[in-house]
């Protein structure tokens, strides 16, 4: 009996060591990685990015009065967007990483003031942010910048859609600027603006450049 029971112990602790560890608990659909931004030296001085682990989202700026000579400005945007998957999934995995952002981002550090971002993870269980000018964590600091490529990106699809209507000569400097802005990193994600560059892509009353420039764009996006 004695034997037995010694079996039955020796086995049930041969279970639990070889029993797979609980499978990590998925991110829920309705959760949400937001950035908000605030500079008042920049056009726009505000704005909010919000995504979703999907890669869908909503973009809304906030733009004080234009005062004196300006170029041609695009509007307060507020409208949903897409973003890739992968982007989406970094996103939400620097999120959990760290706490859902109830974490100190701000370095304290004597550097540039380069705008005010708040990060915010809103879940079914989990809520967290943290503000920051600028972070010494290379996480929070990489998304941050990465969201503001995000949100140029819009902002620049925005006034490619004012200067199409307004300024179609226009659309040649700023296609040109929007290049470079892919190819140094300022801007990040074309599918963001794929509705307009679509449309400059396929338009012969635009210049050849700017129909080029487009497709190039469209050409390097992942889906």
């Amino acid at each position: 009996m004695k034997m037995l029971w010694l079996l039955a112990a020796a086995l049930t602790v041969a279970g639990r060591i070889e029993a797979a560890p609980a499978p990590e608990a998925a991110i829920a659909p309705d959760s949400v990685v937001q950035e908000d931004f605030s500079n008042p030296a920049l056009s726009p001085s505000q704005w909010t990015l919000i995504l979703r682990p999907d890669g869908s989202g909503h973009f809304r700026s906030h733009s004080d009065p234009a005062t004196g000579e300006k170029v041609i400005e695009a509007p307060n945007v507020d409208r949903d967007i897409e973003v890739s998957k992968d982007f989406a999934e970094r996103a939400f995995a620097i999120a959990k990483s760290h706490k859902s952002f109830n974490v100190q981002c701000e370095s304290h550090l004597k550097v540039a003031f380069q705008g005010w971002k708040t990060l915010t993870f809103s879940g079914p269980a989990e809520h967290g942010s943290c503000t920051f000018n600028y972070s010494r964590d290379r996480d929070i600091q990489s998304l941050g910048e990465s969201m503001q490529a995000v949100a140029q990106t819009v902002l620049e699809g925005a006034r490619l859609e004012v200067l199409l209507q307004h300024d179609r000569l226009g659309l040649d400097q700023e296609m040109e600027y929007l290049t470079d802005e892919f190819q140094d990193g300022r801007a990040q994600e074309v599918d963001a603006i794929r509705g307009i560059l679509e449309r400059l892509a396929g338009d012969d009353q635009v210049l050849d450049r700017v129909r080029k420039r487009a497709q190039n764009l469209l050409a390097h996006s992942p889906t």
